[in-house]
């Protein structure tokens, strides 16, 4: 029986619904030809932060400041700030450089902290090629007197303002705190997002007790990770007008299976391929077909959203009355 792993998200035909998310992996163009020979689906490059980029435009700034005082030779060792790429223009060489030497479709990953540096970097991004965009609003609304309410606008406002520099489609990838997730998903979705990613992973800060240090450690996800966005994307799945991927907690097949059957477009990971090597995709390719085979479904939207909340018999077993039947099944 032949199987069909083919899916679609944002409207780009991918072979494989399992597709690297964003992660330093892709900053080498090698790695990205090594992840399109192991089969996925499509590559999600790592994050461009602006912030960063302001920053080392700023640290280069003030090397010159105070070089060029100290000697009339200074000019010649530091290019000027203007002409300075400090990795944008690296970034779009590589998207360029990625359509060259790959056949799937590359999606870039913006991370914005102004108007004008969503505008600027998502047009030229679309300029360098690059098939879709990412937009990582990785943001933690950590200011006492900031609503709910501007939250959601911030997120709003700047997918209107990528959807009219750009005209590729354009993904959100969202973080889980928001009050009423199924509104905000519809509102970006009306905003002009094409594709919605659940969940922005926030790397949570740890203490050292000894030295008393805040400790930045990261930590790979981890399977157990996937119900939350597993519930979320049962829950919107067939009920919002827009792809939607799973990032979090996919560490084999059974996590891509399980996000598929909950109505998932694709699937994405980074922690895999950093335990098990890029070459594990193609084993998860494999296994999603070995369990194909054996379930007797012969392509993926034959199973896709099979375990929505719209499609089985038990609708509330994503609400609040499962939750009873949990804590009764936990009593000795």
């Amino acid at each position: 029986m032949a199987l069909d792993l083919s899916t679609t998200y944002m409207g780009l035909k991918l072979d494989s619904p399992i597709v690297v998310s964003a992660c330093p992996l892709s900053e080498e163009l090698g790695n990205i030809a090594q992840m399109e020979d192991a089969g996925a689906g499509a590559v999600v490059l790592f994050s461009l932060f602006e912030e960063q980029i302001r920053r080392e435009q700023e640290r280069l700034a003030n090397i010159q400041m105070a070089t060029t005082n100290v000697f009339a030779e200074g000019l010649d060792y530091f290019p000027n700030a203007d002409e300075y790429s400090v990795g944008v223009e690296e970034y779009f060489n590589l998207i360029r450089q990625a359509k060259e030497r790959v056949d799937i479709p590359i999606i870039a990953s913006l991370n914005g902290i102004t108007p004008e540096g969503w505008i600027d970097y998502a047009r030229q991004i679309e300029q360098a090629g690059a098939d879709g965009l990412e937009i990582n609003v990785f943001y933690i609304a950590a200011d006492l007197h900031q609503n709910g309410q501007t939250v959601e606008s911030r997120y709003l406002d700047i997918v209107e303002t990528v959807r009219a520099t750009v005209s590729i489609p354009i993904a959100v990838k969202l973080n889980p705190y928001f009050s009423a997730m199924g509104h905000m998903a519809r509102q970006l979705v009306l905003a002009g997002a094409n594709g919605l990613v659940l969940f922005n992973r926030f790397y949570q800060p740890d203490f050292d007790i000894s030295s008393l240090r805040v400790l930045h450690n990261l930590q790979y996800s981890e399977s157990n990770e996937i119900r939350l966005p597993l519930l979320w994307i049962s829950v919107l799945s067939g009920r919002v007008n827009c792809s939607l991927a799973a990032t979090t907690g996919v560490q084999g097949s059974n996590e891509v299976i399980k996000y598929l059957l909950a109505g998932a477009d694709v699937t994405m990971t980074a922690s895999a391929l950093y335990k098990h090597g890029i070459s594990y995709i193609k084993t998860m390719n494999q296994q999603v077909k070995n369990w194909m085979r054996e379930m007797q479904f012969k392509s993926v939207d034959a199973f896709k959203g099979v375990l929505n909340q719209e499609n089985v018999a038990d609708p509330e077993a994503f609400e609040r009355a499962n939750y009873i039947r949990i804590l009764e099944g936990a009593k000795p």
